[in-house]
């Protein structure tokens, strides 16, 4: 069993697989950090200094009166809150990932279009008398001098 478990887990593709796997994790960490920290930022001082993360609903008060001036005073007081600033900051990662990844895969695909280029239409034919080579344009054989 330990010897089927070992074949299993160094399969290329498994192995292939989590590699994946992990890089992907860190282009995560990657990308939020870029949409918290680069993007948000100047997004929110052209609206009026609005950081995204603290945008949120108050449902229903906490132990201690809102107003709440923050995400965390919020949730700190134990009020219910609807985090919408915290979404739209989620999808712009989405759409930053998705982005990547198309051009990934726009780039992948253009190589193998290089690879799988057609080949170029042949130039010369065999005689089928005397099996010689000769221009695909011929219609007698210089070799043979049969009318093809």
């Amino acid at each position: 069993m330990f010897k089927e478990f070992k074949e299993f887990a160094m399969r290329g593709n498994v192995v292939d697989m989590a590699v994946g796997i992990i890089i992907g994790a860190a282009f995560g960490t990657i990308v939020k950090s870029l949409v918290d920290d680069v993007i948000m930022p100047p997004i929110g001082l052209l609206l009026g200094s609005v950081d995204f993360s603290d945008l949120f609903v108050t449902l229903k008060e906490g132990a201690t009166a809102g107003p709440y001036l923050t995400l965390a005073a919020a949730k700190e007081a134990g009020a219910v809150t609807l985090s919408y600033g915290a979404f739209l900051n989620t999808i712009v990662s989405f759409l930053i990932v998705a982005f990547s990844v198309f051009l990934l895969v726009k780039g992948m695909n253009s190589l193998k279009r290089k690879e799988e280029a057609p080949a170029a239409a042949p130039t010369t034919k065999e005689c089928p008398y005397c099996y010689s080579t000769i221009p695909i344009k011929a219609t007698k054989c210089p070799q043979c001098t049969s009318t093809l």
